[in-house]
């Protein structure tokens, strides 16, 4: 009986205390999920993270523009390279006698053009010397025809006068006719502005920008990416010899889902983190622009939904990121790395689309770009010395 009686009370004792650490878990609990309600409202609420995410930029072709065998190559994978800076040298034997053949042309169309100059030049003196006998044999014949009436001049005699006088004024034609169609080839140009001497000088400039497409030259500033060409190679035009990264360029390519872009915006702030690096490395981006599709739409083959065993699929949709170029310069990062990224969608009064076209190019190069004050002399020098007044002067 007496051990019946302590049992009790340490039963209750134990129930007490029981239903103090329940309650004491309850409110825990309860308070945890408070703060993380709170936590969420007003902190991860005006977030939206991925780690479906790669590092993406442009990437220059290097081809030629001309073919040839190649004899000289000027950088190597990894190397960096300037614009304009020469990496493929081409065989230049064909190009060289090409200008040199369409020098000779153009030599030879300035003297054929000078020929007919001076042949218009006779027709005119031809003309001026027909219209002189045919006034001669006007007069004579004027003389003659008064002489005749008197019995002075036979009859013959007049004859023969008036048969001079349509001779001359056939000739007269002749020579017009002639002066006309030399006039009709010449025109109102000089040699220099001949249309034979134009064409031929056409000729020349394509003959030497074909010699100086023997350098080919990188686009962009940039590292060597890959190199698909060996010495000795007899490349056609258009054929990839090197792939050059400009690392400013650069930018992240994220894929979110499509339930998370209700908030986004262009122009909201992005933290990246790159698997490259760690945690330690963070780079400060923004978003530039949201793609107009999703990832399955412009696969290479891409879902055919109108089939009975269709399954709901969340779909993803690319949002591309900036990066900042001297946070790029201090930790480059390379395509294809794997990311984590971090949109603050706190402040969604931005666009999902981009309002204005690009004021200018996105991207340009000016390494292709000749200048044409050398052949233009080379072409002026060549109609100089092969024409009539640079012929004597010489």
């Amino acid at each position: 009986m007496d051990a019946a009686a302590e049992t009790a009370p340490q039963a209750e004792t134990q129930r007490a205390r029981r239903r103090k650490w329940l309650a004491i878990l309850t409110i825990s609990l309860i308070g945890l999920a408070v703060l993380a309600l709170l936590w969420w409202l007003f902190f991860a609420r005006g977030y939206e993270s991925t780690d479906d995410a790669y590092v993406a930029g442009d990437v220059a072709n290097v081809m030629p523009q001309v073919s040839g065998t190649v004899v000289s190559i000027g950088a190597d994978e990894t190397d960096l390279v300037r614009a304009g800076q020469e990496l493929i040298r081409l065989d230049g034997t064909d190009a060289r006698i090409a200008v040199q053949d369409a020098e000779q042309q153009l030599a030879r169309a300035v003297r054929q053009t000078r020929t007919v100059f001076a042949n218009r030049d006779q027709l005119m003196a031809v003309v001026g010397q027909r219209r002189s006998d045919l006034a001669r044999a006007q007069s004579d014949f004027n003389r003659r025809k008064d002489l005749a009436s008197s019995g002075a001049v036979s009859a013959e005699e007049v004859g023969h006068a008036q048969d001079a006088l349509n001779a001359a004024r056939d000739a007269l034609t002749a020579a017009e006719k002639n002066l006309a169609a030399g006039l009709a080839l010449v025109g109102h140009t000089d040699v220099a502005d001949n249309p034979d001497v134009r064409a031929a000088a056409t000729q020349l400039e394509k003959a030497w920008v074909a010699q100086q497409r023997v350098s080919v030259r990188a686009p962009v500033t940039g590292y060597v990416a890959k190199r698909g060409v060996q010495l000795g190679d007899h490349i056609a035009p258009g054929t990839p010899l090197m792939t050059i990264v400009p690392l400013e360029r650069l930018r992240v390519e994220a894929n979110f889902k499509e339930v998370q872009l209700a908030r986004m915006r262009i122009g909201q702030p992005v933290r990246v983190v790159s698997d490259l690096y760690g945690g330690h490395v963070e780079y400060q981006g923004s978003v530039v622009g949201l793609g107009m599709g999703t990832g399955a739409a412009f696969a290479l083959l891409p879902a055919q939904n109108a089939t009975g065993n269709w399954i709901k699929v969340v779909q993803r949709v690319p949002v591309r990121i900036a990066l900042k170029p001297e946070e790029l310069k201090e930790h480059p990062l390379r395509i294809g790395l794997s990311t984590r990224v971090k949109v603050d969608v706190h402040d969604d009064s931005g666009h999902q689309l981009a309002l204005n076209a690009p004021g200018q190019p996105v991207i340009g190069t000016s390494a292709y770009d000749l200048d044409p004050a050398e052949v233009a002399t080379r072409i002026a020098q060549i109609i100089r010395e092969n024409s009539t007044e640079g012929a004597a002067a010489k």
